[in-house]
C-alpha cells in the first residue's frame, strides 16, 4: 500500500518535493526578471507615460501661462473650440501633405539605395558609411545647412541655376508656392538613411539561395525582386513606413529651423501650431487638446493602413 500510494502520488504530482521546490524558484525568477526590467521601465514611465497622461488631463482644463492664475476644469470645451478652428485644420492638412510627401519618396529612394548597397560593389563599406551621414546629423544642423543651400543670394542651388543659364533663381523658403516642396525635399534627404538601413538589414536576411534558384529557373531581375525579395522584405517595409509616417507627421525641429511655419502658414505643421499656442500665446490647455486630436486621428489612420496591408498580405 505504501509503495502504491507513493507511485500514485508520484504520477499525479511528479517526484516528491518537486512542487515545494519549484514554486519558490518560479517566484524568485519572476522577481529577478522585474529587477532587470525595472531600470529600463522607470525612465519610460517617468519621461513618456507620465507626461502623456498629464498632457491628456491638461486638455480638459483652461490651463494658461502665469504662476498666479488658477486652472479650472472645463470638460470638452477645448475640443469644441478645435472643431471650429479653421487654422488648426489647415495645419492638419499641411501636416498630412508633408507626411505623405516625405514618407512615400523616402521609401522609394531608400529602397533603391538599399538594393544598390546590397550588391557586391567595390568600396561598398565607404558607400554605406556615407549613406548614413544625414542620419547622424542633428536636425538643427540639417536645417541650418539647407537654409544656406536655399539662400536666395549666395545659395548653391541658385548659383547652380544661374551658372546653367536657367534663370536668376528664387527665394525657395519664402515663396508661397515653393516653401512646402522645398521643405519636403529636406525631409526626404534627412530621413532616408534610417529607412535605407532598415531595408538593407531586411535584404541581408533574405536567403541568397532563393535568388540563385530563381535565376537558374530563368527569372529576370524584376521577377526575382517581385517573387523573392519583396515578400521577404515586406514586413520590414510595412514597419518602417508606418514609423516614418508617425515621425514625419510629428516633425518639429527641422521645419521650425527652416521656415518657422511660414510663409503665411504654408509650412505650419500641427506640432508647430500647437507649439505656438502653448509657448507663444500661453494656451496650454488648448495646445494639449490639439495634441490629443493629433494622436487620435493618426492612430485611426495607421490602424486602417496596417489592417489593410495585413489583410492584403493574407489574401495573397
Amino acid at each position: 500500500m505504501t509503495l502504491a500510494n507513493a507511485t500514485v502520488q508520484s504520477g499525479r504530482h511528479g517526484p516528491p518535493g518537486a512542487e515545494r521546490d519549484t514554486r519558490p524558484e518560479g517566484k524568485s525568477r519572476n522577481a529577478g526578471t522585474w529587477f532587470l526590467v525595472l531600470p529600463a521601465l522607470i525612465p519610460i514611465l517617468v519621461l513618456s507615460v507620465g507626461p502623456l497622461l498629464y498632457g491628456v488631463s491638461l486638455a480638459f482644463t483652461d490651463a494658461q501661462s502665469g504662476r498666479t492664475r488658477s486652472t479650472q476644469w472645463i470638460g470638452v470645451l477645448n475640443f469644441q473650440d478645435l472643431l471650429h478652428d479653421g487654422l488648426f485644420w489647415e495645419s492638419f492638412r499641411i501636416g498630412l501633405l508633408w507626411a505623405v510627401g516625405v514618407t512615400a519618396p523616402q521609401f522609394v529612394l531608400a529602397l533603391g539605395l538599399a538594393l544598390l548597397l546590397n550588391e557586391n560593389l567595390r568600396m561598398r563599406w565607404l558607400a554605406r558609411a556615407l549613406a548614413i551621414i544625414p542620419w547622424a546629423m542633428p536636425e538643427v544642423v540639417v536645417g541650418t545647412m539647407w537654409r544656406l543651400v536655399y539662400n536666395p543670394d549666395a545659395g548653391i542651388l541658385n548659383e547652380t541655376i544661374r551658372d546653367l543659364g536657367l534663370g536668376d533663381g528664387r527665394d525657395w523658403l519664402t515663396g508661397l508656392a515653393t516653401a512646402l516642396p522645398a521643405v519636403i525635399v529636406v525631409g526626404i534627404w534627412a530621413g532616408m538613411p534610417q529607412t535605407t538601413v532598415a531595408l538593407l538589414a531586411g535584404l541581408q536576411n533574405t536567403p541568397h539561395e532563393l535568388h540563385e534558384a530563381a535565376a537558374l529557373d530563368g527569372a529576370g531581375a524584376w521577377h526575382r525582386f517581385r517573387t523573392v525579395t519583396w515578400p521577404a522584405l515586406k514586413p520590414v517595409a510595412l514597419s518602417i513606413t508606418a514609423l516614418n509616417f508617425i515621425w514625419n507627421f510629428n516633425a518639429f525641429a527641422l521645419v521650425y529651423v527652416l521656415t518657422s511655419g511660414g510663409p503665411g502658414g504654408r509650412t505650419r505643421l500641427p506640432m508647430l501650431f500647437a507649439y505656438e499656442e502653448a509657448f507663444r500665446y500661453g494656451q496650454f490647455g488648448y495646445a494639449a487638446a490639439m495634441g490629443c486630436v493629433m494622436v487620435a486621428v493618426i492612430s485611426v489612420i495607421l490602424a486602417v493602413y496596417l489592417a489593410g496591408r495585413l489583410r492584403g498580405g493574407e489574401d495573397r
